[in-house]
């Protein structure tokens, strides 16, 4: 049996049956969290000093396009049109299968250095099996969780090619995956689909993705923002039909009304921001405020890395002081008045970005929470650090003040991928060159950096 014991840190379950403790200790054995308490004893196991850390839960990033890790820094001044015009239509028709792979691998590693240990991977660059298999294998190499949604690419289509809005996600490709390299749910990796949804497809599509995903027992994500909607009632048909539920996410929706919200929420929807992309690309407020009027969870996520930092501690400030200001200003348009208590709290946005990201990815389960018998994903930062030193409230003090360079320890089903505030992984500086090289031969390939002379 492996055993951790994880002694003498300030403990942040994110479980409302635990709560909080000022000093703990959490014992592993075998993957899982086995207790937690003011102080355990375990025989034979390994001791990991949390004295002046924080103890949390792995975070957990709802929403990335992992595949562009390598484009970090093209999309800063992108506009929406830009990115779609430049990104889908462009950039993505030129990665090879070893482009994603390195991507994927290193926006993986990138995660665990900043305290997330599970990403929601909406890969929509995976034109060709091989794609799709390069995308799991770097991601797997990771060590990292991960939901892998299989998406649809969004190329211009050629002479005598349907219009992406109108193709299907393969069921022959789904079915290969599901019955072979996802065919357990257990392991780090689980199998979605990433696909068009109402707005960007025709109806006949956004059926048959939602019912394969149903037949075989998938998440179901779709953007809903930016662009003319195709299917104006897509929704409303899809909760007159029944075809909604907890399995089904929806990404941005910054457009979209409250009773529609309301109604789709109603039925265990679930919902993802990525305010920092919402914000420059002009999508609109973040749904936070609607979703609590609603009293339906909020998960968060980076969403495009060429535009924005990959960590979660910038996506919940991000979101968090977004949403103060536009209820303060709100409240304040209603009243004459500002305030006198905050109308979004900080262990809100931990929320976000650890228990709804896990029920988003459909996880709750297993991840999201410091609670005996889940996985042990766990996130140990420096409290004494300059920058958070004093310690007063531990969840303000990771929401508000915690970063990349607070992170100490993570663990992963148990496993140690960091500690001492390094990243255990073999070979990084190989991985980093072969990233910058795939990322200039792509950027070259496009024409936004020059030819090499031969």
């Amino acid at each position: 049996m492996t055993r951790l014991l994880i002694k003498g840190g300030s403990i942040v379950s994110m479980d409302p049956a635990i709560k909080d403790l000022p000093q703990g200790d959490v014992l592993v054995e075998n993957g899982r969290i086995a207790a937690i308490a003011p102080s355990l004893k375990a025989d034979n196991a390994e001791i990991i000093d949390a004295a002046n850390m924080i103890v949390l839960p792995g975070l957990i990033n709802a929403h990335v396009h992992t595949w562009q890790s390598a484009l970090r820094g093209v999309a800063g001044d992108w506009t929406v049109g830009k990115y779609m015009q430049a990104m889908h239509a462009g950039l993505a028709t030129l990665f090879r299968p070893e482009d994603v792979r390195i991507a994927n691998l290193m926006g993986a590693l990138n995660a665990l250095n900043s305290g997330t240990t599970t990403i929601v991977d909406w890969c929509h660059v995976n034109r060709t099996p091989e794609h799709t298999d390069a995308a799991i294998e770097g991601l797997d190499a990771s060590g990292a969780r991960a939901l892998f949604l299989h998406g649809s690419p969004k190329p211009d289509p050629k002479p005598g090619e349907k219009h992406y809005s109108e193709v299907p996600m393969p069921r022959g490709e789904i079915e290969r995956l599901r019955k072979g390299r996802f065919a357990s749910t257990d392991g780090l990796l689980t199998l979605g689909l990433a696909i068009l949804g109402p707005n960007y497809s025709v109806r006949e599509v956004t059926l048959s993705d939602i019912l394969l995903a149903r037949e075989f027992g998938m998440i179901v994500s779709m953007h809903v923002g930016g662009g003319i909607v195709m299917q104006p009632d897509g929704f409303a048909r899809l909760i007159a039909d029944g075809h909604v539920g907890p399995h089904v996410n929806i990404v941005h929706g910054n457009d979209m009304n409250y009773d529609l919200v309301r109604a789709l929420a109603d039925k265990g929807v679930q919902f993802t921001a990525t305010a920092e992309i919402e914000l420059q690309m002009g999508y609109g407020h973040p749904l936070t405020g609607v979703l609590q009027t609603c009293g339906a969870p909020l998960s968060i996520g980076t969403d495009v890395e060429p535009a924005s930092r990959g960590d979660m501690f910038s996506a919940m400030r991000t979101t968090l002081q977004h949403e103060r200001f536009r209820k303060t200003i709100e409240i304040f348009n209603e009243t004459g008045s500002r305030p006198l208590e905050m109308p979004v709290s900080t262990r809100q946005a931990l929320e976000w970005a650890t228990i709804n990201g896990a029920r988003m990815a459909g996880l709750d389960s297993q991840i999201g929470s410091l609670t005996p018998g889940k996985q042990a994903d766990i996130v140990l930062m420096r409290a004494d650090d300059l920058a958070m030193f004093p310690v007063t409230d531990p969840v303000a003090s990771v929401v508000m003040q915690g970063g990349v360079a607070n992170v100490d320890t993570v663990l992963v089903a148990g496993r140690i991928v960091k500690r001492n505030g390094k990243l255990l992984y073999n070979g990084l500086a190989e991985k980093k060159e072969a990233l910058r090289q795939s990322g200039e031969h792509i950027l070259t390939a496009f024409g936004l950096l020059p030819r090499k002379a031969a």
